[in-house]
């Protein structure tokens, strides 16, 4: 049986990692400044995450739900704690997409409603759902009259006023970085607006905080620039540092009944030792303060490179548009320097790293992308 190619695919196989390095079949070292899709939150293979997750293993391991599991109360605990969201409850998962997913059929039970408002640009998984509201062409057009979404310009607080007054609307969701759509970043003044605008009309507000969340834009959730506390907040990527586990955050304003959602492998055992080895670490080494260090200090470099058309994102999650195509940047990075980074469509560099990012790796970045970029 061959895989199914989907992926467009380096010529390159990863034997090992650490923090911000990855080491290659041939023993060649790389810079991690992408760290799998925002997912490697506390470097790779740190070694309390490694000890927490083995020692699991060696106990009770996987075992997933219909028992009491002692660990979810105490992620669900620790999460609320350090998010600042210690009155909201905790749905576990799998997945970013299966989170949006859940989020949304939370919206339609307490609202009877079926209209999701998502935005331009946004990617918000690859379930029916999440698709269907996700601002892609390439994987939505066949399944456009699934669910009943309408896409709007992000920013623009007319037509949300607009489709809102409708009353036909169940929820509005909305990233609190965009990922996939370059890292643009709604503005402080649009949230609140938009926050504002649910109350009043009965609509519930989630935040896409799964590739935004969990300390990546130098606060724990990137709306907590605009001072707005969402109805609903969807997690995944970073939570278990590449374990597969998601989340949903959800207001106090919303109870639950038995089988009002459900999941066979969320919140087993091993995946609420990584969420907590994550959160652990976190606190520890002061990541969500490192992000907002490292990443600020980025961009205050990369405001002086006048390739750059513009320049985008929050702590360590950064957008590089130029105006020309960036394959042979990003190829470039790759093999001759050695350094990962991501790509949006075909202008857009993305810089992801693990939290743990130094100063210096930093600088190693910006010396390569100065040598590289003065051509363009």
């Amino acid at each position: 049986m061959n895989l199914f190619d989907v992926y467009p695919l380096y010529d390159l196989t990863p034997v090992s990692a650490s923090g911000c390095t990855i080491t290659d079949d041939k023993g060649i070292e790389y810079l991690d400044l992408y760290g799998g899709h925002a997912v490697i939150c506390v470097g790779h293979s740190h070694p309390h995450y490694v000890k927490r997750i083995s020692e699991q293993l060696k106990s009770i391991g996987f075992y997933s739900n219909s028992v009491q599991n002692p660990m979810q109360v105490e992620l669900a605990k620790k999460l609320g704690e350090q998010s600042g969201y210690e009155d909201y409850a905790l749905f576990l998962c799998n997945s970013g997409a299966e989170a949006n997913e859940n989020a949304m059929k939370l919206a339609s039970f307490v609202t009877g409603k079926k209209r999701i408002i998502a935005f331009d640009k946004s990617f918000h998984g690859r379930t029916s759902a999440a698709v269907a509201v996700t601002d892609n062409p390439k994987i939505v057009a066949p399944l456009n009259d699934v669910h009943d979404r309408q896409i709007l310009p992000l920013n623009d607080e007319e037509a949300l006023r607009k489709a809102l007054e409708t009353g036909e609307v169940a929820a509005v969701i909305v990233e609190g970085i965009q990922g996939i759509g370059g890292c643009r970043v709604p503005e402080p003044g649009f949230l609140q607006a938009a926050s504002r605008m649910c109350k009043e009309l009965g609509v519930v507000f989630i935040l896409d905080e799964i590739q935004s969340g969990y300390g990546r834009s130098g606060k724990f959730f990137a709306h907590q620039y605009a001072g707005i506390r969402p109805d609903v907040i969807t997690v995944a990527k970073g939570m278990g540092n590449g374990f597969p586990v998601g989340g949903v955050l959800i207001s106090p304003e919303y109870k639950p009944w038995h089988g009002m959602l459900g999941t066979t492998f969320g919140g087993n055992y091993l995946a609420c030792a990584a969420g907590l080895a994550v959160l652990e670490i976190m606190e520890q080494e002061k990541l969500v303060e490192n992000a907002a260090k490292v990443g600020g200090f980025l961009m205050n470099e990369l405001s002086a490179f006048k390739q750059i058309k513009e320049l985008r994102g929050k702590g360590l999650m950064i957008g590089l548009e130029f105006d020309e195509p960036v394959a042979t940047l990003r190829k470039n990075l790759l093999f001759d320097e050695k350094i990962f980074t991501g790509v949006t469509g075909t202008h857009v560099i993305r810089i992801l790293p693990p939290l743990t990012l130094t100063l210096n790796d930093a600088s190693r970045f910006l010396e390569s992308f100065s040598r590289l970029s003065k051509n363009m």
